[in-house]
């Protein structure tokens, strides 16, 4: 079997801690676990194995072992310089990606941006996962993933560009290994069973060796609103007919806008994989090192041939749905204080403070990042150009097309009515358009 320990391996937090062990069912052992580790979590007496979330932090940040998932995390629970580091660098990504959320959520209100979705609450979600993919991995994202995007390579004011109004494209999706935010609510999960069924192509026709790690991987993140939708169920399907290096990784933050989970799943949304035949996990979302352990375990198996994976990372959306929602005509204020005490950021800095492994100057090194990189974010979105109006244009098609050149003439004459409100270039823009 590959191992993820191989040669190849990136000297980060993708490499997996242990080889795995197959059950006879197939699956990988640890992916059903109901543990909860030494934890209880309310409502879960009685529950079906794999209900109660796998969790290694509790709410205090007491670290509380798992031999199926400690097994993962032996880079980070070494001890040493190194493991420490990777547990700092943690930290610093989830404080980072909240003070780029509450940058760019001001921007939105100051008017600097037209929308944003906040992420507040489901940081450890999005670094624990995107700490696992390696650099030849791909992920396909919805549109709040903003702190996988920032673990990927994409810049501060890349992630905000679109949110401006002035591109389509925030980023160029092979530099980084990530496509850009799909807004099309679960169109993505199709989209990376595509790629992933790609990989298996070049695999399969040799244009692709296969070393000790395996092959490269997919994760398609979607939101718990968009496990009813069909493209998801569809991308289910094709995931476990084709076999495909997939997890389909859902981050279920409680609302669907304004509707609670409960109204879409009577069951907990891990229980869907199984009727495809995928493999599923229940983890705590607001623990990052148990859904570091979760993901690494559900890569390995994508990468040795061992087919998809769903993970249902239970978390919470702190904020609103997007800022042109208000949570509060729906949601209930103790249920935000409730969620407020397993906080994601507090429960893992609990943890290294503990363990002595974060001091005062490392958390005042940690925050003086933040601040720099929210003055950076502003500063950058702040002096963004409005691209010329008729630029629109420029990028539908890879070909000249005739109906694309009638629209553009026509639209540029319409730019060129406006001539008396100023100058006007209908070629390249018009300054006194109506924007």
């Amino acid at each position: 079997m590959p191992s993820t320990m191989g040669s190849t391996s990136r000297d980060d937090l993708s490499r997996a801690g242990g080889a795995r062990t197959e059950t006879a069912s197939g699956t990988t052992d640890g992916t059903t676990a109901g543990s909860t580790n030494g934890s209880t979590t309310a409502g879960t007496q009685g529950a079906t194995p794999g209900d109660v979330p796998v969790r290694l932090l509790d709410e205090k940040g007491v670290r509380h072992p798992d031999p199926a998932l400690d097994r993962w995390l032996t880079d980070v629970d070494a001890g040493t310089d190194e493991a420490r580091a990777a547990l700092l660098t943690l930290y610093e990504d989830m404080v980072v990606a909240r003070r780029i959320d509450a940058e760019a959520t001001a921007l939105q209100r100051q008017g600097e941006l037209a929308l944003w979705p906040p992420l507040q609450g489901q940081e450890a979600a999005q670094v624990g996962s995107a700490a696992a993919l390696r650099a030849d991995d791909f992920v396909f994202s919805s549109y709040r993933e903003h702190a996988v995007a920032r673990k990927r390579g994409v810049t501060p004011v890349d992630l905000l560009r679109v949110w401006r109004g002035i591109t389509a494209s925030g980023w160029d999706p092979y530099a980084v290994g990530m496509a850009t935010p799909q807004v099309i609510i679960g169109a993505q999960a199709l989209h990376g069973v595509g790629y992933a069924l790609g990989i298996q192509a070049d695999v399969g026709r040799g244009a692709v060796e296969v070393g000790d790690d395996g092959t490269a991987a997919v994760v398609a993140y979607v939101g718990d609103g968009a496990m009813s939708q069909g493209d998801v169920n569809e991308a289910f399907v094709f995931a476990a007919t084709w076999q495909v290096p997939l997890v389909l990784f859902c981050q279920n933050n409680q609302w669907a806008i304004s509707e609670p989970v409960s109204l879409q799943a009577t069951v907990p949304l891990v229980r869907r994989a199984a009727g495809f035949g995928v493999p599923g996990v229940r983890v705590d979302g607001n623990d990052v090192l148990a859904v570091l352990a979760v993901t690494r375990e559900a890569l390995h198996r994508a990468r040795a041939g061992g087919g998809p994976t769903f993970v249902e990372a239970v978390t919470y959306r702190m904020g609103p749905h997007t800022t042109a929602d208000d949570p509060t005509r729906y949601r209930d204020a103790a249920e935000l204080d409730e969620w407020a005490e397993r906080d994601p950021v507090a429960r893992l800095a609990a943890y290294l403070r503990a363990g002595g492994l974060l001091g005062e100057d490392d958390e005042a090194r940690v925050r003086a990042a933040a601040d720099a990189v929210a003055a950076e974010l502003r500063a950058g979105v702040v002096a963004l150009e409005d691209p010329p109006p008729l630029s629109v244009f420029d990028h539908v098609f890879a070909e000249p097309h005739p109906t694309v050149a009638a629209e553009r003439a026509e639209h540029a004459a319409y730019l060129a009515g406006f001539d008396d409100m100023g100058d006007t270039d209908s070629t390249t823009g018009a300054e006194g358009a109506d924007r």
